[in-house]
């Protein structure tokens, strides 16, 4: 009974905020960013509970539905299921022999979930009403890939009463690290073991071929609002030692193109500059990638690869893939979501942002990083494939 009234209550606050926020999600509905997530998770557009199915993986964006591809082709014998947040999470799920649909918001899980038998929930996921009637209606739910960082976990702990609820709902937690185990064990959490990071297992690879262009070629991967400044004058003062050094720039978020590219214009009127989607090449000075799905393909042909979401506290990206091309990787310090995956990549520069310049000169003297570590996703699928004892 106890359970039911604070499902409930659960459910009312949840029902209460979307009221209240529904003017904003309307209109950011129309949004290019969010026209087909927000209509889908909030409206139930074009968005039906899944046909039946053995395994549902729950995936937030692209890093983690890219994740889970080895995953996927292990359980080739199984209709799998994957439900996603965002639209690129939506893009890269779709490309496997699965159903793919948007997670819709809290309280419509009541009535869009229905009977499942193995819910796979990745990394920091932790929707309660998905736990809670997942379980409630049969299902397995396992926490794959579980991490919470040292910087989030002091307000993981205020909430612990919480976290306890909702990890009760767990059958198995697979974290990435002993530090994780420890900090989801001190929640409240049982049946906790440590596996390693899956995004050991990807794939990692081109899907074209581009020529490299003479001189030094330097990428700013993924990079956020508040990044781009820094690193473009880097590489001005950098330019001064290594004239012929050539820089793309790639924004984490295709609707900040447009001013990004007049960031450049302003900061350095003396340089070149290219759009990617008009030239396709890297001459330039300077060339803004405006494209999607690029950017393996220009780590395989850069000597230097500049890591964004760390030099503003959003948390890192992942390193393994510039490692695995062989670019000297300059990262900032606040790598707080990937503190794990950096432990497996050799002759990584972490400095701030008024470093960047000394540290491209630094670069030049050093080996290209490199991956170093591996993941067995053995234990992972054999528990997968075993069926709920009921």
């Amino acid at each position: 009974m106890r359970k039911l009234f604070f499902d409930l209550a659960y459910t009312l606050l949840a029902a209460f905020l979307y009221a209240v926020t529904l003017p904003v999600l309307i209109l950011f509905s129309f949004k290019k960013k969010y026209r087909h997530s927000l209509p889908a998770r909030f409206f139930g557009v074009k968005n039906p509970p899944f046909a039946p199915h053995d395994i549902w993986f729950h995936v937030c964006s692209l890093g983690e539905a890219k994740a889970i591809a080895p995953l996927v082709e292990r359980l080739g014998e199984k209709r799998l299921a994957i439900s996603v947040i965002t639209h690129t999470g939506h893009e890269a799920a779709s490309k496997y022999a699965a159903q793919v649909r948007y997670l819709p918001f809290e309280p419509w899980l009541w009535f869009w979930i229905e009977r499942p038998k193995t819910l796979v929930v990745l990394e920091a996921e932790f929707w309660y009403l998905l736990f809670r009637l997942a379980n409630k209606r049969g299902a397995r739910v396992i926490a794959l890939n579980a991490r919470i960082s040292e910087r989030s976990f002091p307000k993981y702990y205020k909430m612990r009463w919480f976290y306890r609820r909702l990890l009760a709902e767990c059958d198995r937690i697979f974290c990435q690290s002993t530090e994780d185990m420890a900090r989801f064990i001190a929640l409240g959490a049982r049946n906790v073991e440590v596996v390693g990071n899956i995004k050991l297992a990807q794939k990692i690879e081109s899907t074209r071929s581009y020529p490299k262009p003479d001189g030094t070629l330097i990428v700013a991967g993924s990079t956020h609002e508040g990044e781009e400044e820094a690193i473009l004058e880097a590489f001005a003062a950098y330019r001064e030692h290594n004239p012929e050094a050539k820089l793309l720039v790639v924004p984490r978020h295709p609707e900040r193109f447009g001013k990004v590219a007049e960031l450049i214009v302003q900061r350095l009127p003396q340089m070149v500059l290219s759009r990617w989607s008009e030239s396709r090449s890297v001459g330039a000075d300077v060339t803004l990638v405006d494209a999607m799905g690029e950017l393996n393909n220009l780590y395989a042909i850069s000597d230097v690869a500049i890591l964004g979401g760390a030099f503003k506290p959003i948390g890192g990206h992942n390193p393994l893939e510039p490692a695995t091309f062989g670019c000297k990787i300059i990262s900032g310090k606040e790598i707080f979501h990937q503190r794990e995956l950096f432990k497996y990549v050799s002759h990584v520069q972490f400095v701030e942002s008024e470093e960047i310049a000394s540290a491209l000169v630094r670069a030049e003297k050093l080996p290209p990083s490199q991956v170093e570590g591996s993941v067995d996703l053995g234990r992972i699928v054999e528990f997968l494939k075993t069926e709920k004892i009921t």
